[in-house]
């Protein structure tokens, strides 16, 4: 007698017997910073963000596959937000310091010079109105950007010249290379404002494009500024914000929860690491460059005072035109402002609107 299973009864005994694995997702991932990862935000990256999100999606069933991407090989120094704009990348460092028209908000400790020296304030500060004001979030959404959290702040701006200064008297008529919104340090100085990055700094001073540069130290050591620009002056510019973790938010969206909290733990973890190693690395830093041929002077406290005094209201400024963008420019500022003195951060110049 031929006897046949009916084609569900086989099915059924097969999966009573048989245990079916679960599909393993593997994501690829493009991580991008035009940067080379020489610096600090571009370095942790690799050694931390990375790491940190392989290591909190162990034991689920998602695995990712990185491709990074830094140095201009996919996006040039600026050419961040496009790249996870248009998918290019699903995640990259967005250095806001070069974004001043598309993310003004994100720009705000630029246009409050002589603050806090402490990154780490800076960064708190930062992420405190990305949770607090519904404008600091939107501003990226409107970039197909999802933050992540965290991001990276400078160290204490200085000034780097190849004559000496004391006085921004000793400023008039010279030019001075700087950062996007940094430019607006040298207003009412006298001097010129040129704006420039860390990847042409050296050759611009070197064939005379500039007389000097506002820069940070933990930049400024490894690219050999000392070199072309020996005098070194103690500034007290103040740490600023520069750059945030994110994601292009329609593939962020689309991502499992588990991934989606991996990469905010990346990005809490990687924050940290960076301002720890940072931290580490200022007086060293300072020291490679005074070994190696920089002098080291500091500006007085009264010539502080007098420059920042001297400043038109450039905050002021910023936040009205960001107003009238139908952005929330003035509750940023007065909201910033207010954190670095519940902070009790010396002010040099108080640039609240209240």
């Amino acid at each position: 007698m031929n006897f046949r299973l009916p084609m569900t009864a086989m099915a059924t005994l097969l999966a009573g017997s048989v245990a079916i694995p679960a599909h393993a997702d593997d994501i690829s991932v493009t991580v991008v910073n035009g940067h080379p990862p020489v610096f600090l935000w571009v370095k942790h990256l690799t050694e931390t963000f990375i790491p940190t999100v392989n290591a909190k999606l162990e034991g689920t069933e998602h695995t990712i596959t990185w491709s990074e991407a830094y140095g201009g090989t996919l996006a040039s120094v600026g050419g961040e937000l496009e790249a996870i704009e248009d998918g290019l990348a699903e995640i990259g460092v967005v250095p806001t310091v070069f974004e001043p028209t598309s993310l003004p908000l994100q720009n705000v400790s630029y246009f409050t010079p002589f603050g806090t020296s402490d990154p780490q304030v800076v960064i708190g500060a930062v992420d405190r109105l990305h949770r607090d004001i519904p404008g600091m979030i939107e501003s990226w959404e409107k970039y197909n950007a999802e933050y992540l959290g965290g991001g990276f702040a400078l160290d204490n701006y200085l000034l780097m010249t190849n004559f000496p200064v004391t006085s921004i008297d000793d400023l008039n008529g010279r030019k001075i290379g700087a950062p996007g919104p940094a430019v607006n340090w040298l207003e009412g100085t006298g001097a010129v404002g040129v704006a420039g990055n860390l990847t042409t700094y050296y050759n611009d001073i070197q064939t005379g494009v500039f007389d000097g540069t506002i820069v940070f130290p933990t930049a400024a050591a490894p690219a050999k500024l000392q070199e072309v620009a020996s005098h070194i002056l103690i500034t007290d510019f103040g740490a600023q914000y520069a750059g945030s973790l994110v994601a292009n938010k329609d593939w962020y969206d689309g991502q499992p929860a588990e991934v989606q909290e991996a990469l905010r733990a990346g990005a809490e973890a990687y924050t940290a690491a960076y301002i720890s190693e940072q931290n580490a690395r200022v007086a060293a830093a300072l020291k490679q460059m005074e070994d190696n041929g920089g002098t080291i002077t500091k500006l007085s406290d009264e010539e502080r005072a007098r420059w920042a005094a001297a400043l038109p209201q450039i905050a002021d400024v910023w936040a009205k035109n960001a107003d009238g963008q139908g952005l929330p420019g003035s509750e940023v500022l007065d909201a910033y402002i207010g954190i670095l003195k519940e902070a009790e951060v010396p002010l040099a110049r108080d640039w609240s609107q209240r």
